[in-house]
């Protein structure tokens, strides 16, 4: 049975697709590697945000569902996104970086051994920064070079994905006895369980028991789904029989073009895709210094390219004519 490596990628749903863009190009320092419509929903973009290549494990995405409403808070909900810096003094800059911007945010703490930057978007969409101060496992990815936050800070890959549960014991039973993962570490709140032969920050996922939340609703500013990755088509197939040994609903083989994906889904808000590394952003249709520029569409849909143009709205992403200030703080 092929193992579960670590986190994939997130995906959230956005009131603003041009918003988001603005917020995680030049706040947040994260590149633009694909600009793309929704597989499932042409007329919402489906925008994806990662390290400077690309790389499986660091990206997060957007819907833009047209008048989808605002999402509530509360339990059986994928809660917060963590993403990962190189250390402490990444956490400092980007106190610095956050107050400058004016974005809301928590100061610096500590959980699980590791510093961490809690704050939030417009959308009260919740993320959180951790340092790789202590961190061993999954490697990181690499800075976006060309962009605003100096490379020292950058950030560098998806850390913990955190979940509020109302029933504890299943959650626990499905990441342990289906997905492999094992708890390693719990204080008066969370649960920290971690997946794979290599673990840590890039491989770990967060859980909060409360059952005196009511149940979140999905809606924009809030997470969609989380994807951990797997190496390739067979390692979909065998998770898609093992689902069915045991009885978890599942989508079967779905191929994304830019990955190899199935889905499974736990509680009403929370799905899990499982997705290969490959084959990525890099295509027939973009260059590594282009990603991200065009509307970029899988093959199954680009006889239709000028109908979709048509159904969402143009949004300006071009930057490989751009150049950007490094951003310091005193």
């Amino acid at each position: 049975m092929e193992m579960i490596k670590g986190i994939h990628h997130v995906t959230a749903i956005t009131s603003s697709a041009e918003k988001i863009y603005d917020f995680f190009t030049y706040v947040l320092g994260l590149r633009l590697v694909k600009k793309t419509v929704n597989q499932d929903d042409i007329h919402t973009y489906h925008l994806f945000f990662s390290d400077g290549a690309g790389n499986a494990g660091t990206d997060m995405t957007f819907f833009d569902f047209p008048g989808i409403p605002k999402g509530s808070k509360g339990t059986d909900d994928i809660s917060k996104t963590s993403f990962r810096v190189p250390n402490d003094a990444a956490l400092d800059y980007w106190v610095k970086r956050f107050d400058h911007y004016d974005i809301a945010h928590e100061g610096i703490r500590e959980l699980f051994g590791a510093k961490v930057l809690s704050f939030h978007d417009f959308d009260d969409q919740q993320y959180q920064l951790i340092s790789d101060e202590h961190n061993t496992g999954v490697v990181a990815g690499i800075p976006w070079h060309k962009g605003p936050v100096p490379d020292e800070f950058a950030i560098t890959g998806l850390g913990p994905i955190f979940f509020r549960v109302s029933q504890f014991d299943f959650m626990k039973d499905i990441l342990e006895n289906v997905l492999y993962f094992k708890e390693i570490n719990k204080n008066e709140r969370y649960h920290l369980f971690e997946v794979g032969d290599e673990g840590g920050h890039g491989a770990q996922i967060i859980v909060e028991p409360t059952q005196f939340l009511p149940r979140a609703m999905q809606g924009y500013g809030s997470v969609h789904h989380v994807a951990f990755r797997v190496d390739d088509r067979n390692g979909i197939e065998e998770w898609v029989e093992r689902m069915q040994d045991f009885n978890l609903p599942n989508s079967g083989y779905v191929d994304r073009f830019y990955f190899e994906s199935t889905y499974t889904r736990i509680y009403p808000n929370i799905l899990f895709e499982l997705a290969t590394d490959g084959p990525g952003f890099i295509d027939d249709e973009e260059t590594i210094e282009t990603l991200g520029e065009t509307l970029a569409l899988p093959p199954k849909f680009r006889n239709d390219r000028e109908r979709i143009e048509k159904l969402v709205r143009p949004i300006d992403t071009v930057r490989s004519t751009k150049e950007f200030k490094k951003e310091y703080f005193d």
